[in-house]
């Protein structure tokens, strides 16, 4: 039993050290990228927050964060914004095809600038875990939706594998679309944590809604393209790509239904 449990131990050693060693040289050595641990210790510390920091403000006051909400939104404005530009200037400067892009892993100054604002986009996915710490710290519960979570936490595993393993190809396509639509989203935000008499200028949340919604279906019809065309550029990537993108279209679909139709039928 003994042995059986030494080799069982030694493949998943040879398993890690062949995650460590098979990835993309080129961003070895940055922030968060060469080892998984590093994201799933945050992965488990934003678990352990979600638990735990409810439980902390259950007999405090909501807090007050007007002042970081307008910072935070609007500086994550300013990331997406950059982020849409730097996507779409590595990918029309170096040519890249819609359809089917395969990975660049030179070290040119247009392959590493395409790898580099591939890993900003991994980066600005664990800042935004925070949106999470702010819901709890104002006592917005309600707003941490199994939705909400799911997002979160995986779009960081998802974002980690990109820049280890494929900084660029295909999913610039990605991140280009999320970023746009992020620069919407945290306008609407931001907007919002203005004050209350920003509501009326706010009647657009319903369109941010179907803007997510279209980009997942932009999303799954481009790795859909590609999971079953000759492309090179790794299956198992679309595959995942594919599945969680269909996995977000009956989330943010169940929303959407949830948030304006079965309202708008109690108003009626």
């Amino acid at each position: 039993q003994r042995l059986g449990m030494a080799t069982t131990w030694q493949k998943i050693l040879l398993f890690y050290q062949g995650v460590l060693d098979n990835g993309d040289k080129r961003t070895d050595s940055w922030l968060l990228v060469y080892s998984p641990v590093p994201i799933t210790c945050i992965f488990l510390c934003y678990l352990l927050l979600i638990w735990v920091g409810p439980k902390l403000m259950a007999q405090r006051q909501p807090v007050n964060l007007k002042p970081v909400l307008i910072m935070y939104n609007f500086a994550m404005v300013c990331l997406s914004a950059y982020m849409f530009y730097e996507f779409t200037a590595s990918s029309w400067l170096a040519n890249y095809s819609i359809l089917c892009q395969p990975v660049d892993y030179n070290t040119s100054p247009l392959a590493m600038r395409m790898a580099k604002v591939c890993w900003w986009f991994y980066f600005s996915k664990v800042i935004e875990l925070s949106d999470t710490l702010f819901f709890i710290l104002r006592k917005k519960n309600s707003q941490l939706t199994f939705l909400h979570v799911y997002h979160h936490g995986t779009m960081i595993f998802n974002w980690w594998a990109g820049v280890k393993y494929v900084a660029g190809g295909q999913s610039f396509l990605i991140g280009l679309i999320n970023s746009l639509v992020h620069v919407v989203m945290y306008l609407y935000y931001g907007l919002a944590a203005l004050g209350p008499h920003m509501q009326q200028y706010l009647w657009w949340k319903r369109y941010l809604t179907s803007l997510q919604l279209l980009q997942f279906f932009i999303v799954t019809i481009h790795t859909s393209y590609n999971l079953f065309t000759d492309c090179d550029f790794p299956d198992s990537m679309n595959a995942v790509v594919f599945a969680y993108s269909l996995s977000l279209i009956v989330l943010f679909r169940n929303f959407y239904y949830q948030s304006y139709l079965t309202k708008k039928s109690k108003q009626t």
